[in-house]
């Protein structure tokens, strides 16, 4: 009788992680030579990309609120960890997501806690596979009495291009003036919740400063981010909120 109850509560708990995968919202784009590039939503800094085949994982996380089961989800080709702050980097979802093929990029600290790793220092770049490019570009926190949060140098953003594809995923950060170098970014992640990241007034001037096509902001908690799109009406971007809290 227990294991029955025991069996039929984890039945339970699988049914809550399979209704929220029903759920995750997804936007498709297409690149320049035409192929399909299909982001899904999982939650607040983590983010599946699938093209051509493949899939990518930003900062994959089991923890947080709803938890996610990896394991019903495809393998991962290759994962993009930012930094080591346990709602970036976390092991059981490496653990569940790594196949012996795949590649795991991270910052240099990551390196130290994840050996399998490759690492990537600000400004590195690299080329792997056939038309697709990673950049790794400063993240860090510029307010007076905040900078121990992530200290400049140390964690990175990406850009990731697929087969011309200019994908900005910042990590954490505020508006700092290296994003003034990026160019031609056709979607972005930015975050937007402070202490950590960005007020939604420093967002807005980031979006402004990269002009992206498209623009998510994400790890955004319990920040207003609509105010974001309010802000940002006339600007050309178009601003799309999703569950990325």
């Amino acid at each position: 009788m227990k294991k029955l109850l025991l069996t039929t509560l984890f039945c339970c708990l699988l049914g809550v992680v399979d209704s929220h995968a029903q759920q995750r919202q997804t936007d498709t784009f297409k690149t320049p030579s035409g192929k399909e590039v299909k982001f899904t939503c999982i939650k607040h800094a983590s983010i599946m990309i699938e093209y051509d085949g493949m899939y990518f994982y930003f900062d994959p996380v089991t923890t947080l609120k709803p938890q996610t089961d990896y394991t019903a989800m495809p393998r991962a080709n290759y994962i993009f960890i930012t930094h080591e702050h346990s709602d970036h980097f976390d092991r059981m979802a490496l653990t569940q997501l790594v196949s012996t093929n795949t590649v795991v990029f991270t910052n240099p600290n990551v390196s130290q806690l994840y050996r399998n790793a490759r690492v990537m220092k600000n400004g590195d770049k690299v080329v792997f596979g056939d038309s697709l490019t990673l950049e790794a570009v400063p993240a860090y926190n510029t307010t007076k009495g905040r900078e121990q949060y992530h200290p400049r140098g140390r964690d990175n953003g990406y850009i990731l291009t697929l087969g011309g594809l200019r994908i900005y995923v910042a990590g954490d950060t505020e508006d700092i003036p290296e994003m003034a170098e990026l160019k031609d970014i056709d979607i972005a992640f930015l975050p937007c919740n402070q202490p950590y990241t960005m007020t939604v007034d420093q967002l807005v001037r980031a979006a402004k400063t990269i002009k992206p096509k498209v623009l998510f902001p994400y790890h955004y908690n319990d920040t207003p981010v609509s105010k974001a799109r309010l802000m940002l009406t006339g600007t050309g971007i178009d601003t799309r909120i999703r569950n990325y809290q």
